[in-house]
């Protein structure tokens, strides 16, 4: 019986723990990035699509090209390191990735290149605020959410 409970301690153990994942990172937009062949999305933010055009200054430009553009900048070819809490629908990892210190998941939202994705966490609506006040980024012109753009196209 004592093995039997030590035995089923551990499985749960191993069970709830996040899964991790530690490389340089190949950017496919602003909120997805493959580590080796796992497909990782950055948990809580949302970034605007590859092909959505935005407005600044009055002048149409590629806002999700800007977002994964400045996100590969950050990381800088450095490894980095994320950690899962589950999978979404599509069977990519949920997770928050750090450079270092640096959350990059609240660095793009405070940034402004990309936005909170209110409809799953609050987490970053602070950072979304700041960004917003700021006049940086997106917030620096005029867009449509990433996720009404998805609905629209």
């Amino acid at each position: 019986m004592k093995k039997l409970i030590i035995f089923l301690s551990i499985f749960f153990f191993h069970s709830i723990q996040a899964d991790e994942f530690i490389g340089i990172p190949k950017i496919i937009d602003g909120d997805t990035i493959y580590i080796y062949s796992i497909k990782i999305r950055l948990k809580d933010i949302d970034a605007p699509e590859m092909k959505q055009k935005c407005k600044r200054n009055k002048v149409d430009y590629f806002c999700g090209v800007e977002s994964k553009n400045q996100l590969k900048k950050k990381i800088d070819k450095s490894k980095i390191k994320c950690i899962s809490s589950g999978k979404d629908r599509y069977n990519r990892y949920l997770a928050t990735c750090f450079r270092g210190n640096i959350n990059l998941n609240k660095w793009m939202v405070k940034n402004g290149f990309a936005v909170a994705y209110r409809r799953y966490s609050k987490s970053y609506v602070a950072d979304e605020n700041f960004a917003k006040d700021n006049n940086l980024g997106l917030w620096a012109g005029s867009f449509i959410s990433p996720e009404k753009w998805r609905k629209l196209n």
